[in-house]
């Protein structure tokens, strides 16, 4: 609700205002009453306020002098109304010049305070809504410039903005942050999306100022909607705490915000933002690797990755083995290699070789892949392994999740080996053009034309240029872009036309593609 103070020095004009209409149906708040000018100048120097209805004529300080005094020092963006006498019309006039909007003859008449406050409401409600959309549009372009040294593909423009419109220091990483159990949550698009959008809600609660340093749907990986948070050593410092507490006491505030659990994965530390595409990268190197461990809530890069030499041990003739069977798709071989490599895990201590032999594993793979198809990125083969590695109801850790891993990661190597034709990468793009506003999925899609998932996201990156997710947003906000200029239809409506139940999420995807709201494409559009 809008809050109104009264400034008045006559108790029953405040009284009777108080009683004349229903100020909380009209959306108001009677929030103070001063019987001067400068009380009611302190007041605003400390307080909000969106409306002020004051009185010309009153001892220590009028109305004017009041007016005139927040101008000059800018305390208040709030709408003034003067009340005046017949005798006044003068000062009221002067009032108008000092930016009061409107003002009114005593004795005050119901319809027009009524009239007045509901152009207030309309007012205010326009000026959210602006403010609104040049946050999503500032947001927007802030997240582009971060992708692009995220990615490591930018130039002085892009690390120029950042500097200028984020607080950055030495000691960068980039952090995961994610919800588990996520597949007992629904399905949908729209619901993951509400769930992530509590999420980032939460997190900019909690980091304030620092909140655009958050970031999303980074991944390449086709199927996940990430959120990830530039971290600087500042945060840390300005708490007093080393990044490690830092990283637990986010974690756990969110958990306790939301009231479901939350991991948080940290990238290795570099020395600045031009070297956070390093971080990002050693993130979803963890990520890939989590699905090999209990799940832990906060996972820092040199944790995992600083094994102790004289506790740990490689076990490369087992893990040898399992390569070499997945090579040549032996479920059998893999079933008695996996399970051989568990029984040395088991006796040579799990706790400080985990890290070491998957590290040793997941460069064999990328190995075996490249040497297949050498245009495949090794970022992108790694998201293909946490791919294939996250399925329901396969307990974490254990040897049968390793074989069904290594099952489906020999699928995919078979995949690499078929060099399935450009077929069937122009029956998908013809399904997109059908069928774009409907719940579409690359898994679906490989569903319906018998194709490894991940490798079919592989081809269709190779020849498109971006990912089956972002082919299809742009041929979504595209078709959007044609319906705003052709059509008088809400934005809502077109959302929906589109395939976005989610109208803000919508607004969204269109300011970061066309870089404006759809609102201002199509006002500009149909000048």
């Amino acid at each position: 609700m809008l809050k109104v103070m009264f400034v008045d020095d006559e108790p029953y004009i405040v009284e009777g205002l108080k009683v004349l209409i229903d100020w909380e149906r009209e959306n108001f708040e009677i929030v103070k009453v001063a019987e001067n000018g400068l009380e009611a100048l302190e007041y605003l120097r400390e307080n909000e306020v969106n409306l002020v209805i004051a009185d010309i004529r009153m001892p220590v300080m009028t109305g004017i002098e009041l007016l005139q005094k927040v101008q000059e020092e800018g305390v208040s963006n709030a709408y003034f109304v003067v009340l005046s006498g017949y005798n006044d019309f003068q000062y009221a006039r002067d009032a108008m010049r000092y930016g009061s909007m409107d003002y009114l003859l005593k004795p005050v008449k119901k319809d027009e305070l009524l009239k007045i406050l509901r152009k207030i409401n309309e007012l205010s409600k326009e000026s959210t809504e602006r403010e609104a959309h040049h946050k999503e549009t500032e947001t927007a372009f802030l997240q582009r410039h971060m992708i692009a040294l995220i990615v490591g593909r930018y130039d002085d423009v892009n690390l120029d903005y950042l500097n200028k419109n984020m607080r950055l220091s030495s000691g960068i990483r980039y952090v995961i942050i994610e919800l588990l159990d996520t597949d007992m949550l629904e399905t949908q698009e729209g619901s993951l999306m509400q769930y992530r959008r509590e999420m980032n809600d939460a997190i900019n609660q909690i980091m304030g100022e620092d909140s655009n340093h958050l970031i999303y749907d980074v991944s390449l990986n086709h199927s996940t909607y990430d959120t990830g948070f530039i971290y600087c050593d500042y945060m840390a410092e300005d708490r007093g705490l080393d990044n490690v507490e830092f990283l637990s006491a986010l974690q756990k505030r969110l958990e306790k915000i939301l009231k479901r659990k939350v991991r948080i994965l940290a990238g290795k530390k570099v020395a600045d933002i031009t070297q956070v595409s390093k971080s990002y990268s050693s993130a979803c190197i963890l990520k890939s690797q989590e699905v090999f461990h209990e799940a832990r809530p906060v996972v820092t890069y040199e944790s995992e990755m600083n094994v102790n030499p004289g506790k740990a041990m490689l076990f490369k003739k087992s893990l040898d083995n399992l390569v070499k069977a997945i090579e040549e798709s032996d479920e059998a071989e893999i079933y008695k290699c996996v399970n051989a490599f568990y029984d040395d895990i088991s006796k040579g201590g799990l706790g400080e070789s985990v890290s070491l032999n998957m590290n040793y594993l997941l460069f064999q793979l990328i190995h075996v892949a490249t040497e297949l198809d050498d245009e495949i990125d090794q970022e992108e083969i790694l998201h293909k392994i946490s791919e294939s590695s996250f399925d329901e109801g396969v307990k974490r850790g254990s040897s049968v999740h390793m074989y069904k891993f290594a099952c489906e990661y020999a699928q995919y190597l078979n995949q690499l080996r078929k060099n399935v034709s450009g077929g069937i990468l122009k029956d998908v793009e013809n399904e997109i053009k059908a069928n774009y506003s409907e719940n579409l999925s690359l898994k679906k899609m490989s569903e319906k034309y018998f194709i490894n998932c991940s490798y079919l996201g592989s081809l269709f990156t190779k020849k498109y240029g971006v990912s089956f997710k972002d082919y299809l947003t742009s041929y979504r906000i595209n078709e959007a872009a044609k319906m705003l200029i052709n059509t008088e239809d809400r934005i809502v409506d077109i959302a929906a036309a589109v395939g976005y139940k989610n109208s803000d999420y919508f607004i969204r995807r269109f300011i970061e593609l066309k870089g404006m709201t759809p609102s201002q494409y199509r006002r500009q559009k149909k000048m």
